[in-house]
């Protein structure tokens, strides 16, 4: 086994490895950017030492700055964790020429399969099924829009590089497929530096089901089962379970057997996963599933399978890389129970899962699962941390174990309404609204399920009056010195014999609320709302909903639901008409890409007037309301949160 290992990557995926190397007493290296001089992953290494800048160009992927890092701390081996460098041959070649171990496959298996377009010619010589579809190497765009033709609408324009829904847009109709196609390569190129695709026929009911697999260097490879990710919004993985509902074992067998031959189709070694698309409009037969890609890294979800076998994969990782066998041969690997996993983001789910940043000013997980279940919370951050522009907003992987499904699922959803975060948008609400979906409860998943269920899934209900109490009465205290650790201790000063009153000021939205509280003689508080609520009620502190107060604002947590209510200055004399709609300003730092627009035109509400690129994503950016443009952006601007992007004529606001 390893001495020391450098781990190059950051976040939960960083942290899941130390705790491994530390299990095993191997000791860690870390590597951290400018933004992450404080992170996590950095207080947990042995050692840590600082390579670059923000920018993922000018330290995270910078793969001559990690080896000579790894080379002067003396780590014999580099864990790459999954992003970044983690399926680059050029690097993993580097690593091997400076005589150090990559904890991963060889360069040669990650070109196999790195460009989907090789890889699916590469799997239909070895007998695995593909997707119908062109994979070719031309990428004129009347030959594409003639494949697409020739395969049938709808189509899926996929980035032949890379993965994680960027450079992937599906296609209904012959008209929209090259605005279609010239927006997924500008996608992918910004990701991945290659702006070519492949046109594959879009399945009606897909379902993605992928199987764990896992090879070493002595030409032993093994599954251990499947995951399913069809819960996807803008085609990345949102809730992801093992093993698949309404899995059969025909297809079990199929699937699992075709994605044992493609491992071993490449000699592979190391952790590896084996996506593909099963067509479920008539259940899950073995005949109906084909090969899509394959992953030669961990995955982001690779915790349900670690809970339905008991193996830690980080731990086989490095056993194998260090030259020992599989730690287990196929008949000893065996499924108990059912887990899921749920990616806990910092997006605005209400906007198109716009990314958000933030301070995490509050961030609280639940201290243990519900009798009978499992839990383990994957994260790369605590309170207090910044929610960067810089990197992908994911906060935390929540993973639960049940006896079934049922129990799994239930488990879930005690998880996710015990989670509170405070200071950024988050997704929590929808994560639980979706688990609560009864089309996902039965196990009738698919990746349009989402997209189908959109509007529902994204509402947010308002807050109930004892929300709106228990904010008014945190809001009583919000910003007074020395009560930073008690949200009542203001409130010592009201009498309990004779009526003294407080008038507080909320706004929750759009919304001004005018709550006055006072005190009564039996220790509780008498809250009275201005209307439209119109509500007079007593409450006692032990039992209002859970609050977490930060600058300006208090967050009130009703199960999964966070509702946020700014706290007004009452010495504010800002000019709130000049922040009505006569702008429209960057919701997120990023580069404006795409401009649509200029000055003068006379634009409707709906049409799309630029496009914002932020953490590799592209943003359509809207006209809000009719009106007349007086200025917009230039293209290649680069703009920070809050931004003026459009400014409209006074004579065209809506």
């Amino acid at each position: 086994m390893f001495g020391k290992i450098l781990i190059a990557n950051r976040g939960e995926i960083a942290c899941r490895v130390m705790r491994t190397a530390r299990k095993l007493d191997v000791r860690t290296v870390a590597v951290y950017s400018d933004a992450d001089a404080r992170a996590l992953h950095v207080e947990m290494a042995d050692e840590a030492v600082h390579i670059g800048a923000s920018p993922v160009g000018e330290s995270y992927l910078r793969g001559d700055k990690i080896i000579a890092t790894a080379l002067a701390t003396g780590a014999e081996a580099i864990h790459p964790g999954y992003g970044f460098l983690s399926e680059n041959p050029d690097f993993v070649d580097h690593v091997t020429a400076a005589r150090l171990v990559f904890i991963g496959p060889s360069a040669a298996s990650i070109r196999a399969m790195g460009l989907k377009d090789a890889a699916k010619r590469l799997m239909e010589k070895a007998g695995v099924p593909v997707v119908p579809g062109y994979h070719g190497e031309a990428q004129e765009i009347v030959l594409l829009a003639s494949k697409a033709r020739e395969i049938g609408y709808p189509v899926l324009i996929k980035a032949r590089a890379g993965g994680g829904g960027k450079g992937m847009r599906r296609v209904d109709h012959p008209d929209d497929f090259s605005e279609a196609l010239s927006s997924a390569r500008r996608e992918a190129k910004a990701a991945f530096g290659d702006d070519r695709v492949l046109v594959e026929k879009y399945v009606d009911k897909p379902r993605h089901i992928e199987v764990q697999v896992f090879g070493d260097n002595f030409g032993n490879a093994v599954h251990l089962f499947e995951r399913d990710c069809s819960a996807q919004r803008r085609h990345q993985k949102v809730i992801e379970e093992a093993p698949a509902p309404g899995m059969t074992p025909e297809l079990r067998e199929a699937m699992t057997e075709a994605a044992v031959k493609a491992a071993q189709a490449i000699g592979y070694s190391g952790a590896g996963t084996i996506e593909f698309i099963v067509d479920a409009s008539q259940g899950l037969k073995p005949d109906r599933f084909w090969f899509m890609e394959m992953n030669t890294r961990l995955q982001v979800e690779h915790p349900v399978t670690e809970m339905v076998t008991g193996v830690d994969l980080v731990e086989w990782q490095l056993r194998v890389a260090s030259g020992e066998k599989l730690p287990k041969a196929q008949d000893e690997i065996a499924l108990a129970g059912h887990a899921f996993e749920a990616r806990l983001y910092a997006e605005d789910a209400a906007k198109g899962f716009l990314p958000a940043t933030g301070t995490l000013h509050h961030l609280e997980f639940p201290d243990a699962a519900p009798e009978g279940a499992e839990m383990r919370i994957e994260t790369g951050v605590r309170a207090g941390d910044a929610i960067s522009p810089f990197y992908d907003p994911m906060i935390a992987k929540l993973v639960v174990h049940g006896k079934d499904r049922d129990a799994a699922l239930a488990a879930l959803s005690a998880a996710l309404a015990r989670t509170e975060v405070a200071g950024s948008t988050v997704n929590t609400a929808f994560l639980a609204a979706l688990a609560a979906d009864a089309d996902f409860a039965a196990g009738d998943v698919d990746t349009g399920l989402i997209g189908r269920h959109q509007e529902a899934l994204t509402i947010l209900p308002a807050p109930s009056d004892e929300a709106i109490a228990a904010a008014a009465l945190a809001a009583t205290d919000a910003g007074a010195p020395g009560t930073a650790g008690d949200p009542w201790s203001a409130l010592a000063g009201y009498a309990h014999y004779h009526t003294l009153s407080r008038r507080t000021r909320l706004r929750y939205g759009e919304e001004n609320i005018l709550a006055r509280i006072s005190a009564r003689p039996d220790g509780r508080f008498q809250v009275a709302l201005e209307a439209p609520h119109d509500a007079i009620n007593s409450h006692d502190l032990r039992n209002l909903p859970r609050t977490a107060r930060w600058p300006g604002h208090v967050t009130v947590f009703e199960g999964a639901v966070g509702h946020t209510f700014a706290v007004p200055d009452p010495l504010s004399r800002a000019d709130e008409a000049g922040a009505a709609s006569g702008s429209l300003r960057a919701p997120m730092p990023g580069l404006v890409k795409l401009v649509r627009a200029a000055a003068g035109d006379t634009v409707s509400k709906g049409q799309p007037l630029l496009i914002l690129e932020a953490m590799k994503m592209e943003h359509t950016i809207a006209a809000p309301h009719d009106g007349v443009i007086a200025e917009i952006a230039t293209e290649g601007a680069q703009v920070s949160d809050g931004t003026v992007l459009v400014r409209f004529a006074e004579d065209g606001q809506g």
